[in-house]
């Protein structure tokens, strides 16, 4: 057998061994005497504990991802669980690449982004603009037009503390049998949090109770960064108690 055969055969038993990993995750929420309500309960659960992925690593799955899983098995059998091989591996030296860089030497003012989009417009295998990037970097064709190489930028700092906060949610341990999260509020200058603390549910009333002790603590943010909450609604004393006033703007989680 080739080395390619033995590879491809290789990515084969790693993908059917992913699938089975998946439809025996997803196995207690697929008795059909399950009432919608009673499989969305298991499906929450899932998706508030850690699993064993087939390498071993401890893993998060969410619940979008568990609904997915759930649809496929259950439209597609356990073939609908098994990813699909990549079908155009960036390599260096490829008629992509050539074609490429002929794009940017026609025209050293395009970027990476317009050059993928050339590319999409004329069909075929199309790769990520950052691979495309490190091939016209390797081609020594970043540089701008007058010869100059771009402007590097670092990470971007706020400029003083409590300029920006960022808040964001993320799952913690179980406690007693129930799931726990983490709200944490970190200052973007210092990085020093300026609230945290674990709470039942992630929701506007339990961190507008963080966020009321870190401005009580620390002051009011100048301006406050949280993760997109979707179609959640912030009851009104929540509103009221996460919207600091700051030079006429309102702050709110």
């Amino acid at each position: 057998m080739a080395a390619a055969d033995r590879q491809a055969a290789a990515a084969r038993q790693r993908r059917h061994a992913i699938a089975l990993w998946r439809w025996a995750l997803v196995e207690p929420a697929m008795d059909p005497a399950l009432t919608p309500r009673q499989r969305g309960a298991i499906v929450r659960d899932l998706a508030s504990r850690e699993h064993k992925d087939p390498d071993g690593k401890t893993v998060l799955v969410s619940r979008r991802t568990l609904d997915r899983w759930i649809v496929a098995r259950r439209e597609g059998g356990f073939e609908a669980l098994v990813s699909s091989p990549r079908q155009c591996p960036p390599r260096l030296g490829t008629e992509t690449e050539e074609l490429a860089a002929g794009l940017k030497m026609e025209n050293p003012a395009r970027t990476g982004a317009q050059v993928r989009r050339i590319l999409a417009a004329q069909g075929g295998c199309v790769p990520s603009v950052r691979t495309i990037q490190r091939w016209l970097e390797a081609r020594e064709l970043t540089t701008r037009p007058g010869g100059a190489p771009p402007e590097a930028f670092g990470r971007f700092e706020a400029a003083t503390v409590n300029e920006i906060w960022t808040a964001d949610l993320m799952n913690g341990p179980k406690v007693a049998g129930r799931p726990s999260f983490l709200a944490g509020i970190i200052d973007d200058r210092s990085r020093f949090l300026a609230g945290a603390r674990f709470v039942r549910r992630p929701d506007a009333v339990r961190f507008a109770a963080v966020l009321r002790g870190a401005v009580a603590a620390y002051g009011v943010p100048g301006t406050l960064y949280t993760d997109y909450a979707g179609s959640r609604i912030m009851p009104t004393p929540a509103r009221r108690a996460c919207s600091p006033v700051v030079n006429g703007r309102k702050v709110s989680a």
